[in-house]
């Protein structure tokens, strides 16, 4: 598949975002979101099948995508976006011209375990991605309010809290997500590249 992103991250390596193969990434994905530290990905006990169908889903869509990074040609992370407009998140805040929603799930720590400073080397090259290739204004992203060590990540990466809200369910044919608490946080493209 064709890369829609590259950046060499000093001390890290190439860092590439590439469309999710909803069939072909399926068993990998499958394998990252039902491990028990994924828990608030909201996909524990599903199938690799009922995983592979909702990525197909998503592929249908125009305003929620869902990509595969890697590291050195290595599976890093799931990431996500989606526009806040056409997403139960755009109930819960004043969406703004140019603001992107993005959901990321790291790939679980390799056998040496996690290498210092990659998270944030990580989030550097998806926020110039979304900020930069996609030219957009705002992230906002909505983890769980339980998962206080993705939000202070986030925070560490420079995005700023915004308030704690309840995202509605949604019961559709092709979508069934629960209700969730969560606690927003944005990053500004002035603040992420300042100058």
């Amino acid at each position: 598949m064709t890369d829609l992103h590259a950046q060499h991250v000093d001390g890290y390596g190439t860092v590439r975002v590439r469309a999710l193969d909803p069939e072909g990434d399926a068993a990998l994905i499958h394998s990252w979101v039902s491990d028990e530290r994924a828990a608030f990905w909201g996909m524990n006990g599903l199938t690799r099948d009922q995983v592979a169908e909702i990525y197909a889903h998503m592929a249908t869509l125009d305003t929620h995508h869902a990509h595969l990074v890697t590291k050195d040609g290595e599976p890093a992370a799931l990431f996500q976006t989606y526009e806040p407009s056409a997403d139960r998140v755009g109930e819960c805040y004043d969406v703004r011209p140019g603001d992107l929603g993005v959901h990321l799930l790291l790939a679980p720590a390799g056998p040496g375990g996690p290498l210092p400073g990659w998270t944030s080397a990580l989030l550097t090259a998806v926020t110039t991605y979304a900020l930069r290739i996609l030219d957009r204004q705002r992230i906002v992203v909505d983890p769980d309010v339980r998962n206080t060590r993705a939000i202070a990540r986030f925070e560490r990466q420079g995005f700023r809290r915004g308030p704690a809200v309840v995202l509605p369910e949604v019961d559709l044919p092709d979508v069934y997500l629960p209700e969730k608490h969560a606690q927003l946080a944005f990053l500004d493209r002035a603040v992420a590249f300042p100058g």
